[in-house]
């Protein structure tokens, strides 16, 4: 976690480099840039959401799913295996 004291250190060090009449422009930007690659991963949440694709583990509009047939043992396999002639 970053405290207030390296919080400090880097705006100035940043004010020194930049200047105090770039800083706002600089944040401003930022700021743009971060709005914009939010939106965008919302939209392509959203385009995913929509298809029916799997979010979060769960697929959505997705029918229930049927229960697995049963597996048969072992003299059923052998029963229907057998010759009908005999």
């Amino acid at each position: 976690m970053i405290g207030t004291q390296e919080i400090i250190i880097i705006l100035a060090i940043a004010l020194l480099l930049f200047g105090g009449k770039k800083l706002p422009d600089i944040g401003k930007g930022l700021g743009k840039a971060l709005r914009e690659f939010k939106d965008t991963q919302k939209e392509v949440r959203d385009a995913f959401d929509l298809k029916g694709e799997v979010t979060d583990g769960k697929q959505k509009d997705a029918p229930p799913s049927k229960p697995a047939p049963e597996n048969k043992s072992e003299t059923e396999k052998s029963d229907d295996t057998k010759d009908p002639a005999h």
